[in-house]
Formats: C-alpha cells, structure tokens, sequence
C-alpha cells in the first residue's frame, strides 16, 4: 500500500505541473478561480471516497504513524513566505495576511502537538489534539476562501493586487497539491482520534488537586 499511496501522489504531482505548466489554473482577473478550486477539491473528495469504499485503503489511514502525521504539517510554517509575497506587493494582504499567519500558527506549534503524542498516553483522543486539527482545518478552508474572493472579484478588496500569481507555477503547487494534502493529513488524525475515542480510549486528566 505504502508504494501505491507513492505512485497516486507522484502521479498527483506530475499531473499538477503538466496543467501548470500549460497555464489551465490560469483565469482572467475578476473570474472565479474555478480550476484552482476544482484542484482543491477533487483530490479530497477522491480520498474520502477511497476511504468510504476501500476497507484496504481505509485500515492504511487509520493505522499510520499519527506522530509522523502531525509533524508533517510543521511545513506549514512555511507560511512565512505568504507574508513575503505580500511585503513585496505580489500577494494582496487579503489573503496572504490570513492564510501566512494562519498556517505559521499551524506549522510552529506542530511539533509541540507530536511531542505531546508521543510523551501523553492517549493525548489523540484530548481536547486540545482535536482542536488543534480543526483549526487546522479551518484555517486552510480560510485560506482558500479568500484566495478566491481576492482573485479580482472584489476590486475594492485587493485593488490591482491578486491571488493571479497563486495560478502559475511554481505557487500553484500550494492550493492544488500541499493543501489538499495537509487536509487529508488531518482528516486521518480525526479519524484515528474518533477511532480511539469509540474504543474507549480516553486522555487520563489530573485530578484537581485542593488548596488547603
């Protein structure tokens, strides 16, 4: 299974930098970015799917390293770059303020969650672990909320700046490959979370120690 989920995702990618390289995410100023969204969205409904009909496929996710899951999304710390783009006026502050912000939250607290995972006996099935992945969550759907708003619908939001660069290559690669990823990526520690959760499995929390 390891070498099939290898092949779909460098196929994933080489079919990303064929349609990027031949410009088809690229749409007019003031256009719906619908390819862009399409490039979101398909790649997860088809992961869903996956898991809904492959019991295979389904018991690979549910059994990965839920620590290595986690610390993949430290990349998102790379959010940085958003507030670069935007420093050097190629990215409006609409959308890169939000989603470069949003994902260095993401990205720098990252570790500290696997290290909880791996140092807490059931931290997966806490509070903290499952809040912490739906802003992650949250915080991508933000992001490509306002990618899309700021790509010249609304000329009074961006001005003559707009998520037009986030089309091309190389940054295409972000909305259309490393966010639907990082998506799958936390869908499959909700689902580990509520396996374990369903199991019984609960985080042992500290008795409230009283104060004489």
């Amino acid at each position: 299974m390891k070498s099939l989920i290898g092949i779909l995702l460098a196929v994933w990618f080489g079919v990303i930098y064929f349609l990027g390289a031949n410009e088809m995410f690229i749409q007019p100023p003031g256009v719906l970015p619908f390819p862009i969204l399409i490039g979101v969205i398909v790649p997860v409904i088809v992961f869903v799917a996956a898991i809904l009909i492959s019991g295979t496929f389904k018991k690979f996710f549910l059994e990965s390293d839920l620590r290595l899951l986690t610390a993949i999304q430290a990349w998102r710390a790379g959010g940085l770059g958003f507030l670069a783009l935007y420093t050097h006026g190629i990215l409006p502050g609409s959308f890169a303020l939000p989603a470069g912000w949003g994902d260095i939250a993401i990205g720098i607290t990252s570790p500290w969650v696997m290290l909880a995972l791996i140092r807490r006996h059931n931290f997966a099935t806490s509070r903290t672990f499952i809040g912490w992945n739906v802003l992650g969550l949250l915080d991508l759907v933000l992001a490509i909320t306002m990618g899309a708003l700021s790509s010249g619908l609304f000329p009074g939001l961006t001005g003559a700046i707009t998520t037009t660069p986030m089309a091309a290559l190389p940054l295409v690669f972000i909305p259309t490959y490393l966010v639907p990823l990082f998506v799958m990526l936390h869908i499959t520690s909700l689902m580990q979370a509520k396996r374990r959760m369903r199991s019984g499995e609960f985080e042992q929390q500290e008795p409230t120690k009283l104060v004489a």
